[in-house]
């Protein structure tokens, strides 16, 4: 093989990246933009799907230009996206009908309610390992077929097609309108509570009850296979499509997560903390999430209990954009360092509600225990203490779920890089967090799965030779402290409960 090099397509809620990596794994360019944050209204989050087509296309090119690269040094392009976020488009003029609807969105509570009925939330848990929540795809494409004048008959007659961002981004890189690829991989489908995770396939009956044609549901597939090549303006023409993984199952890839009871811990927009089951799905008990790790070709897919925090980085850029006490995210550890301590105030950021392990809709943020005292270092220190303190809540979880003590966090994600929250970490897990060498897993998950699909990476055991720690921080803090403050956090959480009633939106 001549190509020595594999492309990733980072897909993410803030931005769309492409990074090209060598046959050990290192990073050797990157192109990134960011695309619009749409807030139309309180709890509805929303992106356009052609600005970010533009922008993935963009950045490739920008990561093959600024290596002096092109499509004949690829070996395989991997795709990895924010999974939940829903896109409907027209099969025939790849217009999409609404935006997307973002993974964060809230909209679809009351179709969440409404499809609970009188069994709860747990529903369809025991089928698809999920609990009805706003956080997943399938009741957005129900609103979206409910809500946009025309779609519901445009579906019925087989012109309307849905898919994550990877299936959006995949149709467009392999044709479009003229022969798109119309595909899914098992982790994607794993998020929307239409896939049966025992049989991998799509469960009919949920699919008719939520008012979703199968038609246009995208073929599941393995998350490291060939589902086409590239055919978009000659940028990466003929070159394999060969992985598609779901940003964190991405990343616990990435991280070489491949034995049961391996974990990591993403820290982006939200947290997402992983820990490998093996080949047998296992059900939470504690509120975390059971879902598909990945899938490598033919071989039996390997499952994941997830604990999935829906707002951490984003509370970095809320502190930026809407109160405008820093004016770059990079600041936020710097003013927060102007304190020695949180000054007894507690920030709970339910701004989507609160995901694991509580999945309370109902539930909006709270910043408590304020006094004069409180300044806006005090703030700054709160809100990243706060991705601390939830952390530490899934892995309380993840450990009574398991029955295994977790010894130690793999992390990875852009708040890796601030030391103190790192620190900060460690101190109230009581457990030591490593870094590794290459941050960007996310990114690095996919081009493994792309590579090991066509021969560019032996298997497994050539991303856990690449993997290498970079930094480890061990806990600092006294037992009595964490436990002290751990309880006031847990006080202020009961303080967002029960504020969304039938007249709040």
């Amino acid at each position: 093989m001549t190509a020595r090099h594999v492309l990733a397509i980072d897909q993410g809620t803030t931005s769309s990246r492409a990074i090209i990596f060598d046959h050990g794994g290192t990073i050797v360019s990157v192109g990134q933009l960011e695309h619009e944050q749409l807030l139309p209204r309180a709890g509805w989050v929303e992106h356009d799907p052609a600005e970010i087509w533009r922008n993935v296309r963009e950045a490739v090119a920008q990561a093959l230009s600024r290596a002096e690269l092109n499509a004949l040094d690829i070996a395989a392009v991997g795709i990895t996206n924010q999974r939940e976020t829903a896109v409907v488009w027209d099969r025939h003029t790849g217009v999409p009908v609404y935006n997307a609807i973002v993974w964060q969105d809230t909209r679809t509570d009351r179709i969440c309610a409404e499809l609970a009925g009188e069994a709860g939330a747990d529903r369809y848990k025991d089928r698809v390992g999920l609990p009805l929540a706003t956080y997943f795809s399938g009741p957005k494409v129900r609103w979206i077929l409910d809500n946009v004048p025309g779609a519901r008959e445009r579906a019925a007659a087989g012109d309307l097609l849905f898919g994550n961002t990877d299936s959006w981004v995949l149709w467009n890189m392999t044709g479009g309108v003229e022969g798109g690829v119309h595909v899914t991989d098992v982790t994607n489908a794993s998020r929307t509570m239409l896939m049966d995770l025992r049989t991998l396939d799509w469960d009919e009956s949920i699919a008719t009850e939520m008012g979703i044609p199968l038609a246009m549901l995208p073929a599941i597939r393995s998350s490291s296979e060939v589902y086409g090549v590239g055919r978009e303006h000659g940028m990466l023409t003929g070159v394999p499509i060969a992985g598609i993984l779901g940003d964190q199952q991405a990343a616990t890839f990435g991280q070489a997560c491949f034995e049961p009871g391996m974990a990591k811990n993403t820290y982006g927009t939200g947290n997402f903390m992983l820990a490998n089951t093996g080949t047998a799905p296992v059900r939470s008990e504690n509120g975390l999430l059971t879902t598909v790790c990945y899938q490598l070709g033919e071989q039996p897919a390997v499952y994941a209990l997830e604990g999935s925090i829906a707002v951490t980085g984003s509370l970095v850029q809320w502190l930026r954009d809407n109160l405008g006490i820093i004016s770059s995210a990079a600041e936020v550890e710097a003013l927060a360092a102007t304190v020695a301590d949180n000054g007894g105030a507690y920030f709970v950021p339910a701004f989507s509600g609160l995901f694991a392990p509580y999945w309370r809709s109902d539930a909006r943020g709270a910043l408590v225990g304020l006094t004069r005292f409180v300044n806006k270092g005090h703030i700054a220190r709160a809100a990243l203490e706060a991705t601390a303190f939830q952390t530490r809540e899934v892995l309380d979880a993840m450990n009574t779920d398991s029955g295994v003590a977790l010894t130690e966090l793999k992390v990875d994600g852009g708040m890796v890089a601030n030391e103190a929250l790192m620190q900060f970490q460690a101190d109230i897990l009581g457990v030591d967090v490593v870094r590794p060498r290459v941050a960007e897993t996310t990114a690095l998950g996919a081009a493994y799965a792309a590579g090991i699909a066509v021969g560019f990476w032996d298997g497994e055991q050539d991303v856990v030779d690449n993997w290498a720690e970079d930094r480890r921080w061990s806990p600092r803090m006294a037992d009595a402290e964490r436990e002290r403050t751990y309880r006031l956090w847990k006080k202020a959480v009961t303080r967002t409960f029960d504020w969304v009633d039938a007249d709040v939106t």
